[in-house]
């Protein structure tokens, strides 16, 4: 039975990490970044000294910032920040900007002197915005997460500084308690009263930016382009779903999502294809959202050994996310579970993250069509076995080997993604 502290514990990682984000979660950071400069300084700057961690550059360089009227990159996002940037809104930032707004802030990234620098030594997840008026400056600085304002100063007084910056944790419930026979008994047993609102939520906000992306036009069509070429069976619709609502968000969609991870992408992955099998099973509400608490929390399970940025593809950890909610949908428990995540892992673990872009929605709908596939293998008498690559026994130790083949192995990788992004 679980302690009462880590059924608290779990309730509390669950609030932290299903909120709301408008855009995708890099450039809306760096929108709310600049807007606590701007605040902080008391007027619109005449420059800006930008310095990002190379994670910013991949992730911010080819998505649409919301509300802009389709530009993108760091100095997009820093300018819808400044011009029109509401920073006690935090990731849904740029929700409130009238549409005729937008064209001040083009003006403004084209007027204003905006130096953007690639920062070192620094943490994967680094914004540093320093702002210039006549006679002021200002500095904020986000640190590890897309919130996590380390340092605040005005004319290099440090009006407030918290966290650490080199430590991950700054700020959030340790996600390192989190393991998968804890997080099904908690799914199972917990009281659904203090996580009923974040999870429906999560189904009403991420299913209607899905919905969009089916009836529009956005990016590639990844959505759409599975229905019409596949049919409406149901693992099909499972990743539809998910990919239309990537196809909307990278595309400069300004409906939110509830993110996971610190990811609309992975909150979408995680929970769209559970939303769709529960309808498609009849599984009622109540049923519907334990699995979406397994599928939530397995993949912030698996993105606790990874980090928030990295050269690992997030969607991989959602799509095994989402395919074990899928599990517990249909009576699956631990055993089902754990084969169902380390048989998905085997095959999509070497997917890289090349930044936010129309492109994710494929990948949503790969890692996704991995998940299901993992537990459908199961459910036919196979699996993967320990010592078959980075596959070991227990899932929670092939987890941990993924953690560690992401955070330690594909440094190097990472950095060549960038530089191949930037043409270096």
């Amino acid at each position: 039975m679980l302690t009462d502290a880590i059924n608290n514990t779990y309730i509390k990682i669950l609030k932290e990490e299903l909120v709301p984000a408008q855009g995708c979660t890099e450039p809306v950071a760096l929108a709310y970044c600049a807007a606590v400069a701007r605040k902080t300084l008391g007027s619109i700057p005449k420059k800006c000294v930008v310095q990002v961690s190379g994670n910013i550059i991949k992730n911010v360089k080819s998505v649409i910032v919301p509300n802009t009227g389709g530009l993108t990159g760091i100095s997009a996002s820093v300018s819808a920040g400044i011009v029109a940037g509401d920073e006690s809104a935090v990731l849904e930032v740029l929700k409130r900007i009238p549409p005729e707004k937008a064209p001040l802030i083009a003006q403004y990234m084209k007027e204003a002197d905006i130096t953007v620098r690639l920062a070192c030594g620094c943490p994967n997840f680094y914004i540093d915005i320093t702002v210039f008026g006549e006679n002021d400056t200002a500095r904020a600085v986000i640190s590890n997460y897309h919130t996590n304002i380390v340092l605040v100063e005005r004319n290099g007084e440090v009006l407030s500084k918290a966290g650490v910056v080199s430590d991950e944790s700054t700020g959030l419930t340790d996600r390192h308690v989190l393991n998968v026979a804890d997080i099904i008994e908690f799914a199972d047993t917990t009281d659904l009263s203090q996580l009923e609102f974040v999870l429906k939520r999560q189904i009403a906000f991420n299913s209607a930016i899905s919905r969009e992306g089916l009836s529009g036009n956005w990016g590639a069509n990844v959505g759409k382009t599975l229905l019409n070429s596949y049919g409406s069976d149901i693992r099909i619709r499972a990743k539809a779903a998910a990919a239309a609502g990537s196809d909307a968000r990278m595309s400069g969609c300004e409906l939110p999502v509830i993110i996971v991870s610190g990811s609309g992408n992975q909150g979408m992955a995680a929970s769209l294809p559970v939303i769709e099998y529960a309808r498609e099973l009849g599984s009622g509400e109540e049923k519907l959202l334990r699995a979406l608490i397994v599928s939530n929390l397995i993949t912030i399970h698996q993105k606790t050994g990874i980090g928030r940025l990295s050269a690992f593809c997030g969607a991989v950890s959602a799509g095994c996310g989402a395919a074990s909610g899928i599990a517990y949908l249909c009576g699956g428990r631990y055993e089902e579970i754990s084969h169902t995540i380390v048989n998905a892992l085997a095959i999509v673990s070497g997917m890289v993250c090349d930044g936010a872009k129309p492109s994710c929605a494929a990948k949503i709908a790969a890692a996704v069509d991995a998940g299901i596939f993992g537990y459908e293998l199961f459910k036919n008498g196979n699996q993967f076995w320990g010592g078959d690559g980075i596959v070991t026994k227990g899932v929670d130790n092939t987890i941990a080997n993924v953690g560690r083949m992401a955070r330690e192995g594909m440094r190097e990788t990472d950095v060549e993604i960038l530089k191949i992004m930037v043409g270096d």
